[in-house]
């Protein structure tokens, strides 16, 4: 069964909400139709012409991409320029091109997230905090035999946590007074009669990126046919947001080993290395992508070594100045990891749409020789 191509997109937002983009970037729809049907989807880390001729071989009809295909403002759009004429192939083939960029890197479930994962860091915080979750409370009145059915629906949909904490409301009893109007349909009272009814008071804090699904959610469970509910933006702000992740390894163990494992685990035939071999590694920045700009906040932060790629000399010669370690493995060697993460996402929620997912990693264009 196919589903609209906007559909999928919702879902991505969820995870990396546009909102948490840098000002400069391009994320979000690059070119397709949003309103198309889309029975297979193609998760690839670049709208490469490879990654085209895959999505044309599994029959997909919409390509999620951690790079732009289009990343600066177009003036035209010629055949005779590799890079414009790349957009027309996509076009021409009619494969949609979604892009998660910055903000999937500044998601905490996002870029740094999933390589810290993948290296077996625990106690995870982001390294580089730059905006924070905006959080509202949701109130609504409920009578109570229905309490429970709106408190769940409410909850599902992603209100009510704090911390580690889900479904967390508060409810306090009250009187409810309504009058029904003329071709109102009340489920409790009569027309032109002013009602006292028992009623709940239910409150719960929602996430911004949450506020529309969670209300549609209420008014959906609510018995009500005019559901009363009040939306309160709070001062207190959520979950950081922001670049790179710092945590620990489950054992201290020198650098030599750490890099063996970190080669390992992203599955690299090289990697580069400052640091003497025997220093102790305990605590780890880790930044997908470019991040070796991270340098001083890594070593601020205590960690003992910074994994991230496209290492440039003079950031390395600052690591070794500081005494942080760093380990370059490569812009796509620490990204292609989020391409496993966002097929699984995806399978996961497609799962009862019978949707398929195809993943496709581009070899690295630059190569030891």
């Amino acid at each position: 069964m196919a589903v609209r191509a906007n559909y999928i997109a919702g879902m991505l937002e969820e995870l990396a909400p546009r909102s948490l983009a840098e000002e400069w970037d391009n994320v979000g729809w690059q070119v397709g139709d949003s309103q198309a049907e889309v029975s297979a989807v193609l998760v690839a880390l670049d709208p490469s012409p490879a990654a085209l001729a895959q999505a044309k071989t599994v029959g997909a009809e919409l390509m999620i991409t951690h790079h732009p295909l289009i990343f600066r403002p177009l003036k035209r759009l010629r055949l005779d320029i590799p890079a414009e004429a790349l957009i027309a192939q996509f076009l021409a083939a009619k494969v949609g091109v979604y892009t998660l960029h910055t903000n999937l890197d500044n998601s905490p479930q996002g870029t740094s997230a999933v390589l810290a994962r993948k290296l077996g860091l625990v106690e995870t915080t982001v390294l580089s905090p730059s905006k924070r979750q905006q959080l509202y409370k949701l109130v609504t009145f409920v009578p109570p035999a229905h309490i429970e059915a709106v408190r769940r629906a409410v909850t599902d949909a992603g209100a009510g946590w704090i911390g580690k904490y889900s479904h967390c409301t508060f409810q306090t009893a009250g009187t409810g007074t309504f009058l029904p109007q003329e071709g109102t349909t009340p489920f409790i009272g009569e027309i032109g009669r002013l009602e006292y009814t028992d009623e709940l008071r239910l409150e719960t804090i929602v996430p911004a990126e949450r506020l529309g699904q969670v209300v549609e959610a209420l008014q959906a469970a609510h018995p009500y046919e005019e559901v009363a509910y009040d939306v309160y933006p709070l001062v207190q702000k959520g979950q950081a947001y922001g670049l790179g992740c710092l945590g620990l390894l489950p054992e201290v163990k020198p650098l030599a080993d750490f890099a063996q494992q970190v080669k390992t685990a992203l599955s690299l035939s090289a990697l580069a290395v400052v640091g003497e071999e025997d220093k102790p590694i305990g605590k780890v920045a880790v930044c997908g992508g470019s991040g070796s700009s991270k340098v001083h906040q890594a070593s601020s932060a205590g960690a003992d070594v910074l994994v991230t790629g496209d290492v440039k000399y003079h950031d390395a010669q600052d690591a070794a100045l500081l005494g942080l370690a760093l380990i370059d493995a490569g812009h796509a060697g620490t990204e292609n990891p989020l391409i496993f993460m966002l097929a699984d996402y995806l399978t996961r929620r497609l799962k009862r749409h019978d949707v398929t997912v195809h993943t496709y990693c581009a070899p690295d264009i630059f190569r030891l020789i």
